[in-house]
């Protein structure tokens, strides 16, 4: 798949599929933590593993490295109550970059965004206008934000109408 991209307000970015493996269990244990390395916070991402749900992380790899990394999880995860499942076919994920980045998530968003309530390794899941979806913030400022591929056109139009640069809002970007 290549790459679409849109310049506006922010830059768009459908980025290239990448390795997504749901992992169920005990995030207390030390197991899982060995098998996924660090376990983040609530509501947080390292950028290679975001927190899901109390006891689910979505662990994101290289698209060739996926199934590799699945074999890598069950063996460390063998004789713990688990499931680890790859998702990767069923998502998209998008960047949204830019100085107009915070602008154009809000406007499509039902999230705060301003710095002091959602900074760099937060990850949310919510929606994105009609649909599922979930994102986190880079140190860069760069959103990543996932969907389901069934969805994902509508997502880009979403994202291409909010970043059109007759549409600035100007809360963010200044």
């Amino acid at each position: 798949m290549s790459e679409r991209v849109f310049e506006g307000l922010a830059t768009i970015t459908e980025t290239a599929p990448r390795g997504m493996i749901a992992v169920r269990g005990d995030l207390a244990s030390k197991q899982m933590a060995k098998a996924v390395g660090k376990v983040p916070a609530r509501g947080t991402c390292t950028g290679e593993v975001a927190w899901m749900s109390p006891d689910e992380v979505l662990v994101m790899c290289p698209r060739d490295k996926a199934e590799a990394r699945i074999a890598t999880l069950t063996k460390a995860l063998a004789g713990t109550h688990h499931m680890v499942t790859d998702v990767s076919d069923a998502r998209a994920v998008f960047t949204i970059s830019g100085k107009g980045a915070r602008d154009v998530m809000a406007k499509v968003c039902p999230v705060d965004f301003r710095p002091a309530a959602f900074g760099p390794g937060q990850f949310r899941r919510t929606r994105i206008a009609q649909v599922a979806c979930a994102f986190w913030l880079d140190d860069a400022g760069a959103f990543h934000l996932i969907c389901f591929r069934s969805v994902a056109d509508y997502v880009w139009a979403v994202l291409e109408d909010a970043a059109q640069k007759d549409a600035a809002v100007g809360y963010f970007a200044g």
